[in-house]
């Protein structure tokens, strides 16, 4: 593998206070609670600890909770929005990341209170301010959803 195609070094663990220092979203919508891996401008990968007191489990579904499909997909675009950042550093100040698509989504198990998911992000391409990027969803090593999707780096 030459140089060029070598992903960068990954760089120190988000705690959850970084992530809220690099993402808008607060309690009950977000949906990261570290990234343990960023390879600025390349991947990261964010963990989402799902427990019963999740706020959406008293309506989907009370007798069978299940995280919503919609929220894991979130969860991978919280997860990207923190890579964004943290390949921008100083550039990013005043900006927000705005999830602009999505394709491709599909879900392969439920996801229960007592999973961990792991989110795996890669940036796929970047032209101008608009990032697309691959993401799986994993629970003890087998992907529970996957998508596509952009997100447009904008003023805040």
């Amino acid at each position: 593998m030459d140089q060029a195609s070598t992903p960068p070094e990954t760089i120190g663990a988000y705690g959850i206070m970084q992530v809220m220092e690099a993402i808008p979203h607060r309690y009950p919508f977000l949906l990261v609670d570290r990234v343990v891996e960023i390879r600025p401008d390349h991947s990261a990968v964010g963990i989402k600890n799902v427990t019963i007191n999740e706020s959406f489990f008293q309506g989907h579904f009370p007798a069978e909770p299940v995280m919503p499909g919609v929220l894991l997909i979130e969860a991978m675009a919280q997860t990207a929005a923190v890579l964004v950042v943290a390949t921008l550093g100083e550039a990013f100040k005043g900006k927000l990341v705005y999830f602009m698509s999505v394709e491709g989504a599909k879900f392969r198990r439920p996801v229960v209170p007592g999973d961990q998911v792991r989110i795996h992000v890669s940036k796929a391409q970047r032209r101008m301010n608009v990032w697309k990027f691959t993401a799986e969803a994993k629970v003890e090593g087998a992907v529970v959803a996957e998508a596509t999707y952009a997100a447009m780096i904008r003023d805040r």
